[in-house]
């Protein structure tokens, strides 16, 4: 008989929730099955099992939240009955006691139970559906209960939810929305970064005019069917290239010292939906533009329909943040603590420049780098900046 506990599916998670059990009890479980989907601080996951036997007990109901280590489920040998059933539904959970006095009557025929009200009375409904009522902010009074005696199960509860909760105020009609269990670790780990990290930032303009050449030459020898490698791509090898030879701003602050970290593993931030989610592409610098392009386009893939894995959200050690196709020339990210930096990265715009005495227009990207003033100080961080603009300005040298 093995326990199966609340896993730990990616390096900043503290807790999970419980969203759909894949398995129930009495199902056979083979070792890579999938057992569960969790929601964490990054995505939904399903994890797989990893032992085989008979699944005899769930602990953990759908929507339940524990931390890391708690229990969730208990494996047996493969035949195994069960040893309990499922949490109990709502019609079986134990009645709340009623304040009001019971008086005996004659036994009479069964009369049609009217729904709950709240003249004098309590409202009937289930310890879970009184939480769930609590926690949504809905009104059980205004809820008609479908469990035995007219009592309010969850499932009444959850039909009345709203996600939205709008009120009249000054400002006209406005709509309360809850965050998402991932909206809100997001939130607190950016409020985290920003306390805690002395943030401090550094601008430049990189002249990306032979960067464009290039990709046209590159888009021009694929062929059909093949990934052309894109300017972010570029961004990211020159950002990795750039790390191998600055080892502080490949490292991460954590409990009052400095980690390097030998491998360069370049996280790119992806919009989900509602979210930000940050995969991660290892051994950057030593990957050509193609392999960084192919490994990019799949792991923003699986973000965007909720396959992304454990391992793909993890391992980061730098982070490269594009708005430039969003129009955005120039933005100050927030760092992916515990790194060191993260760089955002604006437009590619036409603009006109001065080149020896004559105008002419370049292609022109704006960057930010944000630093971690614990980790890197401004002239350690503006060599860092300096060798990323070098490398764009000189395409070739990425393919070194």
């Amino acid at each position: 008989m093995a326990e199966i506990v609340m896993p730990r599916l990616s390096d900043s998670m503290e807790e999970g929730t419980v969203l759909k059990w894949l398995k129930q009890i009495g199902d056979e479980v083979a070792v890579g099955d999938e057992l569960v989907e969790i929601e964490t601080d990054k995505a939904n996951m399903a994890y797989e099992s990893d032992v085989a036997g008979t699944l005899t007990e769930i602990l953990a109901p759908e929507g339940e939240t524990l931390p890391i280590g708690a229990p969730i489920a208990v494996v047996g040998d493969a035949g195994e009955a069960p040893t309990r059933v499922e949490a109990p539904t709502e019609a079986e959970e134990p009645v709340e006691a009623e304040t009001e006095v019971v008086r005996e009557e004659p036994a009479q025929a069964p009369r049609p139970t009217p729904p709950p009200t709240t003249d004098g009375e309590r409202v009937k409904a289930s310890p879970l559906a009184r939480r769930v009522a609590r926690e949504s902010g809905v009104d059980l009074a205004a809820v008609t209960g479908s469990g035995p005696g007219g009592r309010i199960v969850k499932a009444d509860v959850e039909q009345q939810k709203p996600s939205e909760v709008p009120t009249e105020t000054a400002k006209g009609v406005t709509t309360e929305r809850e965050l998402t269990r991932l909206q809100q670790v997001v939130a607190r780990r950016m409020s985290e970064s920003k306390a805690t990290a002395p943030h401090f930032y550094l601008q430049s303009e990189i002249d990306m005019s032979a960067a464009v050449e290039a990709r046209a030459r590159l888009k021009a020898l694929t062929p059909e069917g093949e990934v052309v490698p894109s300017f972010n791509d570029m961004v990211v090898k020159a950002c990795a290239l750039a790390l191998r030879e600055h080892p502080l701003a490949n490292g991460s602050y954590k409990d009052g010292h400095l980690e390097l970290h030998s491998r360069v593993n370049v996280g790119v931030a992806v919009a989900a939906e509602d979210a930000l989610v940050v995969p991660t592409v290892f051994d950057a610098d030593k990957k050509g533009l193609r392999e960084i392009a192919a490994d990019a386009r799949a792991l923003a893939g699986k973000v965007r329909d909720g396959r992304v894995t454990p391992p793909e959200l993890s391992g980061g050690t730098f982070t490269v943040s594009n708005l430039g196709m969003y129009g955005v020339s120039n933005f100050s990210a927030v760092i992916n603590s515990p790194q060191a930096a993260i760089l955002a990265v604006g437009a590619i715009t036409e603009k006109p420049v001065v080149r020896e005495g004559q105008i002419t227009t370049a292609h022109l990207l704006g960057v930010t780098l944000a630093c971690d003033h614990r980790i890197l100080y401004g002239a350690p961080a503006a060599e860092f900046l300096a060798r990323i603009r070098a490398l764009l300005e000189e395409p070739l040298s990425l393919a070194l």
